[in-house]
């Protein structure tokens, strides 16, 4: 965004299987309520400007698209790249993981760090709080998961068994249960109770490099189990285990019958993926593409969005769409209930790692070691 006097930015826009657009903003001074006055080249259109936002369109192509800029940052929570992120079901705090090896807990509304979670031997890839906000979860690059205390920072718990590193997480309902997978290939159903893998959930051959449990829709046949589950098994009924498949799968099993219920074939690798709903999910793939899928008919996607070439690294539901990170900085919301999207700027071309939602706030993390605040309120 040009914020500054007589500051210039590059813009373009992209419609896929068409040329791509270029064009120019230029900021022409800044007025006495401290709004700027942007100008653009001539095949886009300045609609809107405040002070944190800018709605701009392509007029070639009659696409509109709102800039957004941080609220807030908080560049020193880690020394390296921030990896990963989640916020408390209470939005109080946050926890990250770092390419430093380091995870911590922090504050929300300033960034000061409350606790410094240490354990893991080397990188811990994801980390995720539990739905009471008081216990956090995760995983590492030394195989292992670990459950963590936000009061004290101990670590009571530690699960052992796969085989390479772990790369993402997801916790079953209240969290008697979580699901995790790894670069060897597999999804574990572990007990918390008694620091045990309940279930082999999935056996790929290939990494895998995210997950998402979701409730499936009834009309979606989710086959019984061979064996009766274990009374420690608490909330895998009726839940699906979305997998993004490193060999360009993605697919759905029913966790408790852990029968294959759907394998949708990408062009690339999938490195993340969520529920939208009961009937709806999306993958993100390596090449860029963002695939919204009907789990009751995955032949054809219902949708395919393509915003840049770079990886799709995180996807996030918001309210009637969802939240889209990418490996070129590239971050942006897309809802059903608007007519442009909106863009989160100022990564500046640093990958975006992870996107976290809470009501009208999204935090991002990005290899430029900054974790950003944006205030929703306004869309």
């Amino acid at each position: 965004m040009a914020r500054k006097a007589e500051g210039e930015a590059w813009v373009s826009c992209k419609i896929p299987g068409k040329p791509t657009v270029y064009g120019a903003l230029k900021c022409e001074g800044i007025g006495p309520d401290g709004i700027p006055n942007v100008t653009s080249s001539e095949d886009f259109s300045v609609l809107e400007v405040t002070k944190k936002s800018l709605l701009i369109s392509c007029s070639a192509e009659n696409v509109a698209t709102k800039f957004l800029a941080p609220y807030t940052s908080f560049p020193r929570v880690h020394e390296k790249s921030v990896t990963c992120l989640d916020v408390s079901s209470g939005g109080g705090l946050g926890v990250s993981t770092s390419s430093d090896g380091s995870m911590k807990i922090w504050q929300t509304n300033n960034g000061e760090t409350r606790r410094v979670l240490e354990g893991h031997v080397y990188d811990v890839n994801c980390c995720r709080f539990f739905p009471s906000g008081m216990v956090v979860l995760s995983g590492g690059m030394d195989a292992q998961v670990k459950i963590w205390s936000v009061e004290d920072a101990s670590c009571p718990v530690t699960f052992r068994g796969h085989k390479g590193g772990v790369l993402d997480l997801a916790v079953v309902e209240r969290g008697r249960n979580v699901v995790s997978c790894s670069r060897d290939g597999t999804a574990r159903l572990w007990d918390c109770g008694t620091s045990s893998c309940l279930a082999v959930v999935a056996d790929c051959g290939a990494a895998i490099n995210g997950i998402s449990v979701g409730v499936a829709d009834n009309a979606i046949d989710l086959g019984t189990p061979e064996t009766p589950p274990s009374d420690r098994e608490i909330g895998s009924e009726g839940k699906l285990l979305l997998l993004a498949r490193e060999d360009g799968k993605l697919e759905a099993k029913s966790l408790q019958s852990r029968q294959s219920v759907f394998t949708f074939d990408g062009a690339d690798a999938f490195n993340c993926c969520t529920f939208l709903s009961s009937v709806n999910v999306l993958g993100g793939g390596q090449d860029g593409n963002i695939y919204q899928l009907d789990i009751r008919n995955t032949k054809v996607p219902v949708q395919t969005v393509f915003r840049s070439g770079a990886p799709v690294l995180s996807l996030v539901p918001f309210r009637e769409g969802f939240v889209a990170s990418q490996g070129d900085g590239t971050c942006f919301i897309l809802q059903q209930d608007l007519d442009h999207v909106l863009e989160l700027t100022d990564p500046d071309c640093d990958p975006v790692y992870k996107v976290a939602v809470f009501e009208k706030s999204a935090y991002t993390c990005c290899r430029d070691g900054i974790i950003r605040k944006y205030q929703l309120a306004d869309l």
